[in-house]
């Protein structure tokens, strides 16, 4: 077999609006907050063997609302959304990806979950959902597909988000003490780090209008 050029291994990428890879299919088991979850997974969606130490660390350290909405942006096959959804059954969960198998997956994880306060839209950004207001915003952001990328997602954030709503995002500790903090305080007025582990951590900015 030929290998495959730049541009097909870019539309591969876990980034991309429709993979082109043969869909190859996995399961994870896990646990988290003493409750059990199944994950269908699958090829060209981020982390298909496993939970990966930046989203564990989000998963674990995440602080929500006791009500309210919550947005899962780039969600991939959904563990971040799927478990802030079963935790607090208050809460309504969105999750929204670009990646059209992930979109799929993370339905199919909705239902296996028995998961009944979460739903789950495909497109760009906050695309999905411009017209949505949220109480909390989580994001372990898609790092391989450019900082602008990354950027975007927090400089947007505000206009989906209700007064003192918090945005809480995984990022590699390498980058976070260079470049983020910078970011978040340009578009929060404050930044916080709530959460440090296996070279990743959790920043969080609180979004209060002036």
């Amino acid at each position: 077999m030929m290998p495959k050029n730049k541009k097909e291994q870019t539309e591969d990428h876990y980034f991309s609006a429709t993979p082109k890879s043969e869909t190859n299919y996995g399961l994870i088991r896990t646990k988290f907050f003493n409750k059990n979850f199944e994950f269908i997974t699958a090829s060209s969606v981020f982390s298909k063997q496993r939970i990966d130490t930046g989203t564990q660390l989000l998963i674990n350290s995440m602080q929500l609302p006791e009500k309210g909405t919550v947005l899962d942006i780039g969600c991939g096959y959904g563990a971040v959304g799927i478990v802030a959804a079963k935790i607090n059954a208050n809460l309504q969960v969105y999750m929204t990806d670009i990646n059209t198998r992930a979109i799929s997956l993370t339905k199919k994880n909705i239902e296996k979950n028995n998961i009944t306060n979460a739903k789950t839209q495909c497109g760009h950004l906050y695309e999905p959902v411009k017209t949505l207001k949220f109480n909390c915003i989580l994001s372990n952001p898609p790092i391989s597909a450019g900082m602008e990328i990354v950027k975007n997602i927090i400089t947007e954030a505000p206009k989906n988000m209700h007064s003192e709503a918090t945005f809480e995002m995984v990022v590699r500790s390498k980058i976070g003490t260079k470049i983020f903090p910078e970011i978040f305080t340009n578009t929060f007025g404050n930044y916080t780090i709530i959460a440090r582990e296996s070279g990743f951590r959790v920043l969080l900015g609180k979004y209060l209008p002036q």
